[in-house]
């Protein structure tokens, strides 16, 4: 018999299902959402897609009307962002807690399951879960018997230049890989959402939506690679990435200079110049490196997206 925990969370997975289901159809605002047509996209009965929809209705991403059931109550740009956002805060909270505990070093390296129950007064099962979605995450791995270990998280400037290194390795060597092949309903989607990411004014470019979209880029660049190791490495790495680094000072230009980088190598590949993209790639990579470029890098130019040919 399940839990009520596991059954919420298994509520919440259906919630995020429904979302990528959104986006992948290229859904809009006002978009009717038939309970019938989800319950067969999902391979699920109506009851649990009734559930998970009132999980997006608490949220705003659906809304339920009289007449006719539920309908989309949000743009692409903002079910594809803010509100994957908000239900990652929903499914993690007990998991949020312990990450949180964990960067601020306030928990040691190797965990038993018990010394977590006492600290968080929380229900065993709600506890495993919790570990479970951090284990998906690359946050934490299990050790023989019962004990779980904490994996480094990228919250010292060691760390994060250890992970630029990383990425620097094997992000160009993903694209060169014999096999690249990207998914352009993906690669299509994800180039609406930063286009209007971009639309925004400054002052109104969340360093936190930045995030989401960053990953999903570079995830969508290693889930393309025709090398199963590379891609398996790198797709664990932007998870750990999304979970565990809350740098929320990137200055809007960056932002701005990031995307575009982004864009120019969306364009390179859909122009099968993967040795192009590569060499993009690397670039970004180190753009990213500095961070808050010095007053010297300050008026250097996006990649000029026109110029490439």
């Amino acid at each position: 018999m399940k839990t009520r925990s596991n059954t919420r969370q298994n509520h919440l997975k259906l919630a995020r299902q429904i979302v990528e289901i959104v986006l992948e159809r290229g859904l809009t605002r006002g978009d009717h959402l038939p309970e019938t047509t989800l319950s067969e996209a999902c391979g699920v009965s109506r009851t649990p897609i009734r559930s998970a929809l009132k999980i997006l209705e608490s949220n705003d991403i659906v809304q339920r009307r009289d007449e006719g059931g539920y309908f989309l109550n949000q743009s692409p740009e903002q079910v594809g962002i803010d509100g994957v956002t908000q239900l990652d805060e929903m499914e993690g909270s007990l998991a949020a807690r312990i990450l949180s505990d964990r960067a601020e070093r306030r928990i040691a390296d190797v965990q038993s399951v018990s010394a977590l129950v006492r600290r968080y007064d929380a229900p065993r099962s709600a506890v495993l879960n919790a570990l479970k979605i951090l284990s998906a995450d690359g946050v934490v791995a299990q050790l023989p018997g019962r004990a779980w270990a904490f994996q480094p998280l990228l919250d010292t400037p060691n760390a994060i230049a250890e992970s630029f290194a990383f990425r620097l390795g094997l992000e160009p060597q993903a694209i060169l890989a014999p096999g690249f092949d990207m998914d352009n309903q993906k690669s299509g989607l994800l180039r609406q959402q930063m286009e209007e990411f971009l639309q925004r004014s400054d002052g109104n470019m969340s360093s936190v939506a930045f995030l989401h979209l960053d990953c999903a880029f570079h995830s969508l660049i290693a889930e393309s690679s025709g090398n199963r190791f590379i891609r398996g490495a790198l797709l664990a790495h932007q998870r750990l990435r999304l979970t565990t680094q809350k740098d929320h000072s990137i200055p809007d230009f960056r932002l701005r200079q990031s995307l575009e980088e982004h864009l120019d190598i969306l364009d390179s590949l859909e122009r099968m110049q993967h040795q192009l993209a590569a060499d993009q790639m690397v670039l970004h990579l180190r753009r990213s490196q500095i961070r808050k470029p010095q007053a010297a890098n300050r008026g250097l130019l996006p990649l000029a997206r026109k110029g490439m040919a």
